[in-house]
């Protein structure tokens, strides 16, 4: 068995035979690590001593992953696609003081009454985890506590306790014996996760990892490791603000486009069982640049408010800003606006918000983004009463979108009594009773059909 010498970057994994000051692969400077592998001879007894895998006829293969366990939080469930498979590995990564430890935590306190789990810490000291635990109700006998971040100890332990669900806190503190690097490069990470999976599918146990996201908003580590993995799960959401969004960024098991909602309480994360009123609550009245949009995330629709200030610039060129939406996406509807609507915007500085801290990356929220800057340029109010929805192209054009029957239905549960939409294709769908809806074609149309008159007066703005 001969080593080797290698040179891994720590940001995108690329492997180099010797020291460079900047990754040729992600640009990076200073990431390249030094990394020893030992490499066999294909002729040498290790080589010849490993079993094959055997192939196997399609439909002699035992279907166990088509088995779920319901977590107990039916928000969690859902974006999962319907509870927990059975051997799955997911990956659960979000801010630092976001949640995930506590989340888990709470799935470990409805799991364990059930069946054994085993919880490795490798951040936290028995104490902490003792305290979360008692904070939230987890005082199960069925959760046991590791702290350990040996993956072979682990392996041990496990082994010895057969539990049905494994989570790990988090796999960049996990170290293998196999790789001589540190806690948290690209090849323990990678070597870890990677024995991790195997272990989950071999025995049927289904395994959680935390990870932890860089300075970009990216997960930590080689980007295989979003690869090896079943599920990836996104924690959103500011860390002193109520609510968190968890969303799926793949899900070999159901749809990535599922959200769930929860609220930080001192018990714990709290499920918001009617995210919509939560996301409109607090709306202000008679004030301009307020627009409510139906967003459509997987099979739930959503109702959210759009915010928009525009005002005067005092520089040179005019600033803009969005939150919650495409910073592209923004600038070019207020290009849209400008071109097609007649707002003179280029001399105004523009700041687009999505409130409650929900990230609307649909075309559906086109419509909504533009009639709130238009509200916040003529200082006209839109009708309270009214939601919208629609994609905007750049003729000024309203586009139809997906599942505009369920998202008139939820406009409607929320008391709404009339809604802008787009005209195509609005012929063949469910309008719910009491609902009024105003079709349009363009965004001339829709900002007067939101004011109610005419035409927008610009005299003022020109």
């Amino acid at each position: 068995m001969k080593k080797k010498t290698v040179y891994v970057c720590s940001d995108c994994g690329y492997e180099a035979a010797k020291w460079m000051g900047k990754c040729p692969q992600c640009g990076q400077w200073n990431t390249l690590e030094e990394m020893t592998i030992r490499e066999e001879k294909p002729g040498s007894l290790a080589t010849k001593n490993k079993l094959a895998a055997q192939p196997i006829p399609v439909c002699d293969i035992d279907l166990h992953s088509d088995k779920r366990v319901l977590t107990g939080i039916s928000e969690l469930d859902r974006v999962l696609g319907g509870g927990l498979v059975v051997g799955s590995l997911v990956l659960v990564a979000g801010e630092p003081g976001i949640g995930k430890s506590t989340l888990l935590l709470q799935v470990c306190r409805n799991l364990a009454e059930k069946q054994t789990v085993l919880y490795v810490t490798g951040e936290e000291s028995l104490a902490q985890i003792r305290m979360r635990a008692s904070r939230i109700g987890a005082m199960c006998p069925g959760l046991l506590i590791l702290p350990e971040t040996d993956l072979e100890a682990i392996f041990q332990a496990a082994d010895r306790l057969s539990p049905q669900t494994l989570i790990v806190d988090s796999i960049q503190t996990i170290q293998s014996d196999t790789s001589q690097s540190m806690p948290g490069s690209v090849s323990q990470v990678r070597e870890s996760t990677l024995r991790l999976m195997q272990y989950a599918k071999q025995r049927g146990v289904s395994t959680f990892l935390v990870g932890h996201v860089n300075k970009d908003g990216g997960i930590a580590g080689p980007k295989v490791l979003e690869h090896m993995v079943d599920t990836v799960l996104y924690f959103e959401g500011e860390r002193y603000a109520a609510h968190r969004m968890l969303r799926a960024a793949k899900n070999r098991f159901g749809s990535t486009n599922e959200i769930g909602m929860f609220e930080m309480v001192q018990s714990g994360l709290q499920e918001v069982t009617n995210p919509s009123a939560a996301l409109i609550a607090g709306r202000p009245e008679g004030a301009s640049g307020s627009c409510i949009v139906c967003t459509l995330e997987g099979t739930r629709p959503l109702l959210a408010e759009v915010q928009a200030l525009v005002a005067k610039t005092a520089y040179g060129a005019a600033r803009r800003m969005a939150a919650g939406i495409d910073y592209n996406r923004a600038v070019l509807l207020l290009a849209i606006l400008e071109k097609r609507a007649g707002l003179l915007l280029s001399n105004y500085d523009s700041y687009i918000n999505v409130v409650g801290g929900l990230r609307a990356s649909e075309p559906a929220v086109d419509l909504a983004a533009a009639i709130a800057v238009a509200s916040s340029y003529l200082e006209q109010t839109v009708d309270p009463h009214t939601a919208v929805f629609g994609e905007m192209g750049l003729s000024g054009e309203i586009r139809a979108v997906s599942g505009p029957s369920q998202r008139l239905r939820e406009i409607s549960r929320l008391g709404f009594s009339r809604c802008i939409l787009p005209a195509a294709g609005c012929e063949d769908i469910e309008v719910p009773e009491g609902l009024e809806i105003l079709p349009v074609r363009d965004i001339r149309e829709a900002i007067r059909g939101a004011f109610r008159q005419s035409k927008p007066n610009t005299e003022n703005h020109e």
